[in-house]
């Protein structure tokens, strides 16, 4: 009986991982990379091209602040499909004089003629995801300009122009296109349906550009040089902001952005948001990014388990992890939303007595319900359902300067290519299907429901740890949509709990539970620990590419620093 049972759940696994949908942001290929060590300054980033920016600007004296926006400038130009200026992020930094940590927050902002209504039909069903996302109606106002500039204004040391030039340089004189930036090139259904865009992506015979041919983007480079000469306002006021709005409210799928919802838009600068684990403290971003708060959450969870006397990579530590994924996510897909909408308190979701309630559920021996209900950190509270297709195309850097400040910086435009909308140059975002698709949930409206001004929920995941001296211990994130939750919150526990150097931290299989199945990476050992955890805890799980981004910084114990890029992506460690 037994073994009739594993045999259909063997096959009932190779069904799943074939029907798996494909990310967005698709698997292109692992190298192994290896650590590198640094004794002054270390940028790691999603590109070469990147971290040689930031390595050029450290060199000169910037700050990890200046070196992160000469970096992901030069992200919009040579890595078009995840970030860029036509979309938000979230900026951690760490000013190391004053041993402070500020939030800076860049996500986009709905138009205020934005209604919970956005993204449903005239039946009031919500639309499908490709409906929504492509063209003007899921264009959010972008917000990592002026989040850049504000980080600036406090942390930066070179004039910000100087910022610029990197990126203005490749994006005029061009770039070779890289392996993977020709794969989801050739791979995406929609990009080529933007004139502008299929002028920059394709050939004159509509095929992809080939791998190692020259990408020119003198429209892109004519943009930031403005910003470069003229700051922010010159992209959110007159002549760009005016060729934005109007690409985006005559488009076939017509958005509600306006010039004053771009004259408007101001980055905010939040409290960090931090929890201790074992013997460190974590801090993340707060709402409306529920990354930091449920990566604190996970972690809350597993600190009722020794997980630091347990063997890295068994079935039961992972079991262990894919239930506290599940638990924390099923908490984050009812609470979490626009901070201004939220009817709990991060303080509430993340009070110790509260989450040994959450962690008593989890069975040591046997796997939840594929779905398992939220809890209530407040008695009487209705709970809303209210589930977003976030997307996994996104990126990070992280960087540590000679004076021991440190950023980790994740931007993204959401979707691969974002709207496939594109303005002289660069793409526009879609980070309005973060939002709630089906607004009213079981018993009132959710937090995380579309409306005038709002931000959509964001699972972006900037890292910073520090030591039980205070000190700066590492710094991390990823792209990955809401994966990214279960990608950091992962590589912490392999560098908190089981002490493993970077890049054999970033080695492991992915394994990702998102309150539904558990996801586990295919690859060789993915599949033999999927099979593992079937046997014996129960798990109902899918084989599927997991296309993580990690990028990693960790204190060496000599004095310096060692930093890792995962090798499912194209970036790279650059060190001095």
């Amino acid at each position: 009986m037994r073994a009739a049972a594993a045999c259909l759940l063997a096959l009932w696994l190779s069904a799943a991982a074939h029907a798996a949908p494909a990310q967005p942001e698709a698997a292109t290929g692992y190298a192994a990379k290896p650590a590198r060590s640094a004794g002054r300054h270390i940028a790691v980033t999603a590109n070469a091209h990147a971290t040689t920016a930031a390595l050029e600007v450290l060199r000169e004296g910037g700050s990890a602040v200046d070196a992160a926006i000469a970096a992901v400038l030069v992200l919009n130009v040579v890595e078009p499909q995840s970030s860029g200026i036509g979309g938000g992020g979230f900026l951690l930094a760490y000013d190391a004089a004053r041993a402070q940590t500020l939030a800076y927050d860049g996500r986009e902002r709905a138009p205020m003629a934005a209604d919970e209504a956005l993204f449903l039909q005239p039946d009031g069903t919500p639309l499908k995801f490709y409906d929504a996302a492509i063209g003007g109606r899921a264009v959010g106002v972008p917000g990592l300009l002026r989040m850049l500039s504000r980080a600036h204004e406090r942390h930066g040391t070179l004039p910000w122009a100087r910022l610029f030039a990197p990126a203005v340089a490749l994006a005029r004189d061009g770039f070779a296109v890289s392996p993977r930036l020709h794969a989801l090139i050739a791979k995406d259904r929609f990009l080529a349906r933007d004139a502008q865009a299929r002028a920059l992506f394709y050939r004159a015979d509509g095929a992809p550009l080939a791998v190692g041919a020259t990408l020119r983007n003198p429209a892109l480079a004519a943009v930031l040089a403005r910003v470069a000469q003229d700051g922010p306002a010159a992209f959110y006021t007159g002549e760009i902001a005016r060729r934005i709005v109007a690409r985006v409210q005559t488009d076939a799928h017509p958005g509600r952005l306006t010039e004053a919802d771009l004259a408007a838009y101001r980055a905010r600068v939040r409290a960090p948001l931090c929890g201790a684990y074992r013997a460190h403290r974590v801090c993340g971003m707060p709402p409306p990014s529920a990354g930091g708060g449920t990566v604190l959450a996970m972690l809350g969870l597993l600190s009722r388990f020794d997980l630091p006397a347990l063997r890295p990579g068994s079935a039961f530590t992972a079991h262990l992890f894919a239930e506290a994924g599940r638990h924390a996510f099923a908490d984050r897909d009812a609470w979490y939303g626009d901070p201004a909408a939220m009817t709990v308190s991060t303080d509430e979701l993340l009070a110790p007595a509260y989450l040994a309630q959450r962690a008593a559920r989890i069975d040591p021996a046997a796997a939840s319900a594929d779905s398992v209900a939220p809890g209530h950190p407040r008695a009487g509270l209705p709970v809303a359902a209210g589930e977003s297709p976030e997307r996994p195309s996104t990126t990070h850097l992280s960087i540590v300067d000679a004076r021991g400040n440190a950023v980790a910086l994740t931007a993204s435009i959401e979707d691969a290519f974002g709207s496939r909308t594109m303005v002289d140059g660069f793409l526009l975002n879609n980070q309005l299907t973060d939002f709630a698709f089906s607004p009213e949930g079981v018993a009132g409206a959710h937090p995380n429901r579309a409306g005038p001004g709002k931000q959509p929920r964001s699972s972006m995941a900037p890292t910073l740890v520090f030591d039980a001296d205070g000190r700066l211990h590492a710094v991390l994130g990823s792209p990955g949509g809401s994966h990214i939750i279960n990608y950091v919150a992962q590589t912490l526990v392999g560098l908190l709990d089981w002490q493993m150097a970077p890049d054999a931290a970033l080695a492991m299989p992915r394994v990702s539970n998102r309150n539904r199945l558990t996801e586990i990476e295919a690859r060789p050992d993915g599949q033999a620990l999927a099979d593992a955890m079937a046997a014996l805890f129960g798990h109902r799980s899918q084989v599927r590419d997991l296309t993580s981004g990690l990028h990693v910084i960790v204190r060496d114990a000599p004095g310096g620093w060692v930093g890792a890029a995962d090798p499912r992506r194209e970036g790279t460690v650059g060190v001095d």
